[in-house]
């Protein structure tokens, strides 16, 4: 059995970036850090961090005065950072640049008398925090149908942004419907889509291509992670989603010549490398890197690290 790894796959910049943040914070503040929600949605992460002194909370009431806090890649509504500013926390804001991006850009929508059509999941983190950002009417829509029932103060002023999980193609069917049924909305332009996102769903394409079964390493509550796993599914390919090694069914292996590995934006490639050995346990001869997209994007740390991030 041969084993082909997806490139590019696991970390994209944006968690990088968060992670180092509460790692510096914890370096230079020293334990607690309170961290407002998992800083990114995987659990290997959440404990390794937690196992250094972060403590993670759900609600700002759960931080001490004083208490350092970091709000998570997914970002924050404009209320959460309010109530920190009244309680006079110390915040350090991970929110991912280009999740950051798409805060602005609806703003700037919102500013120009523009109902703003936000695409996306109800209840992922990213979605509160985009639609608590905006000082305008947000409407929330998933799929064409979503579209079709939408109900907009001037279908002559409209806009719309998009998750930054969700890809080119994730988001085709709905522009298609949005632009149809009002022709004159506005929005960004695709090159503001996430780089990670299209580029790790560009790679599970080509690996369908050359494997029996894609294994999908990342958490079950990661949107990103639980898209590349439909995607081999569309691709008519057996697609599994598992947060490591353990979780791994050796029945799903029963008469593969080719195993497919990929990793969500927030899964670390230590889970990666745990994969492939317990491949190898069950039989892997050989692995192969599947070439793929150089990613050397890299995030600027926030002003109150930023000395650190000099310096090291």
């Amino acid at each position: 059995m041969k084993v082909i790894l997806a490139k590019p796959r696991g970390f994209c910049a944006g968690v990088e970036r968060a992670i180092e943040i509460v790692e510096r914070a914890l370096e230079k503040y020293g334990a607690p850090v309170y961290v407002r929600h998992e800083i990114v949605h995987n659990k290997y992460v959440v404990d390794s961090l937690r196992a250094k002194g972060a403590r993670f909370v759900e609600e700002l009431d759960e931080i001490p005065p004083g208490g350092i806090t970091v709000f998570s890649a997914h970002g924050v509504s404009q209320k959460v950072e309010d109530d920190a500013a009244l309680r006079s926390l110390p915040v350090i804001d991970a929110t991912c640049p280009l999740v950051s991006k798409v805060h602005a850009e609806a703003q700037r929508y919102a500013d120009g008398g523009r109902d703003v059509i936000l695409i996306g999941h109800d209840g992922h983190p990213e979605v509160e925090g985009t639609m608590g950002r905006v000082t305008g009417k947000v409407h929330l829509v998933a799929t064409p149908q979503d579209v079709a029932g939408l109900v907009v103060s001037d279908p002559h002023r409209l806009s719309y942004v998009t998750q930054t999980t969700l890809s080119v193609d994730d988001t085709k069917s709905v522009i298609d419907a949005l632009t149809e049924r009002f022709p004159d909305i506005v929005g960004p332009s695709t090159k503001d889509i996430c780089y990670a996102t299209q580029n790790r769903q560009r790679a599970v394409r080509e690996l369908a291509n050359l494997v029996d079964v894609i294994l999908v390493v990342g958490a079950h509550n990661s949107s990103n992670s639980n898209r590349l796993r439909e995607l081999a599914g569309e691709m008519g390919i057996r697609g599994y989603l598992i947060a490591d090694a353990s979780t791994l069914d050796p029945a799903w292996l029963e008469g593969v010549a080719a195993v497919g590995v990929t990793a969500g934006a927030s899964a670390p490639e230590v889970l990666v490398t745990e994969v492939v050995e317990r491949l190898k346990e069950l039989g892997a001869t050989e692995v192969e890197l599947l070439a793929g997209v150089e990613e050397n994007v890299r995030f600027k740390m926030p002003p109150e690290l930023a000395d650190m991030a000099a310096a090291s």
